[in-house]
């Protein structure tokens, strides 16, 4: 048997790979790839972790943003009623005022009547006592002055009749 090259290869490399099993490198290749896979699980967790905490988060957020929604809908619809509500006041508060200066309105024109005929009655009667006395200071005759003043008197109570009728 001749010792060849490819023997001397053989040999070196069983030498090789035994020191490599002896200083205990496919072990520690071993535990720094366990290390490693056992780093990245870890870091898959975490971030499933936090992926779920995010969607928590999320979740919250929109609840809170969906009831934010809600309240001022709610607030709008509120201030809708409120301002119709005031709306219906204001207008009925406008038409109690006009019904009230309306009144007030008919009223003075009733007194102003009143003080107009009271006037006009005051003016004929001091008409009538007026043309009484020219009668009389120009009147001679006492039966003249008689039948003129009955004549007159009467006139004046029908005239005044009329007035208060």
């Amino acid at each position: 048997m001749a010792i060849d090259a490819s023997f001397w290869v053989a040999v070196s490399f069983i030498i090789f790979i035994s020191a490599l099993i002896y200083l205990k490198v496919p072990q520690k290749i071993n535990e720094v790839l366990n290390k490693l896979i056992s780093d990245i699980k870890n870091e898959l967790d975490e971030s499933e972790k936090l992926r779920s905490e995010a969607k928590t988060l999320l979740d919250n957020a929109q609840s809170k943003l969906d009831s934010a929604e809600n309240k001022s809908k709610d607030i709008l619809a509120d201030s809708k009623k409120e301002s119709e509500r005031l709306i219906i006041e204001m207008n009925d508060k406008f038409h109690k005022n006009a019904e009230l200066k309306k009144s007030l309105a008919e009223n003075k024109i009733a007194q102003m009547k009143e003080a107009a005929i009271k006037e006009i009655k005051d003016t004929s009667i001091k008409i009538a006592i007026d043309s009484v006395k020219k009668i009389i200071t120009t009147s001679v005759d006492k039966s003249k002055l008689d039948n003129l003043f009955s004549k007159d008197l009467e006139e004046t109570k029908a005239v005044l009749k009329k007035i208060n009728s």
